[in-house]
């Protein structure tokens, strides 16, 4: 591929990530108030957790991130739980302009690119959509590219294994795999790829 194909390519990637973050603000803003004490696909998140995680780049500078990951102990995950349960409290309003806020929209993982980006925000979209029984807010071909990228990963990036199963998109022509079929719309399927396990019990085996 060319480089101004690569470029274009990030541009795709980065204009899905936009549209994913907006669209997942304009359903909770038009949401009862209630959904964002529902619980979402992430074990012990509610909504309001979800969106205060994703939303940390928007609110968290590069000294502010670096001291609360030296507070914990330089555990990602510890850093992300904290913040999660102090920052859900912040007003619907405030969480709501920090998921439309451009430096969401343009921020990118430490060593994931775009591409890494454009992961974040669609699983944890997904989060919280197949969560509330409702359609992704993420383009389909962004839904389809992470399907891709986990796959290429061959389930390795949260330690599902792979092995044996066929992956089939009931709303798109997206397939993967050889083996026993495990059929759903593109989103639960990324979902399922993330480790999380679907509303109706519904979970891919572990290494």
């Amino acid at each position: 591929m060319t480089e101004s194909g690569h470029d274009e390519d990030a541009r795709d990637l980065r204009s899905w990530v936009a549209r994913t973050y907006d669209g997942l603000a304009d359903l909770l803003d038009s949401a009862p108030a209630g959904t964002w004490d529902a619980p979402s696909l992430c074990a012990g998140w509610q909504v309001r957790h979800v969106v205060a995680h994703v939303t940390m780049p928007a609110r968290l500078s590069a000294e502010q991130f670096g001291a609360e990951m030296a507070a914990a102990g330089g555990d990602f995950g510890r850093l992300s739980d904290t913040v999660a349960a102090r920052d859900a409290a912040l007003p619907a309003a405030e969480l709501l302009a920090a998921l439309r806020s451009p430096v969401l929209h343009g921020w990118q993982p430490p060593g994931g690119g775009a591409a890494g980006a454009l992961a974040h925000a669609v699983i944890h979209a997904l989060d919280v959509t197949v969560a509330l029984d409702r359609p992704a807010v993420a383009p389909v071909e962004a839904v389809v590219a992470v399907l891709d990228q986990l796959t290429a990963a061959d389930g390795a990036f949260f330690g599902i294994d792979l092995a044996g199963v066929r992956l089939e998109a009931a709303d798109t022509a997206w397939s993967w795999g050889d083996g026993a079929a495990v059929r759903a719309d593109s989103g639960p399927l990324v979902a399922l790829l993330s480790g999380r396990t679907l509303p109706d019990g519904r979970a891919l085996r572990r290494h």
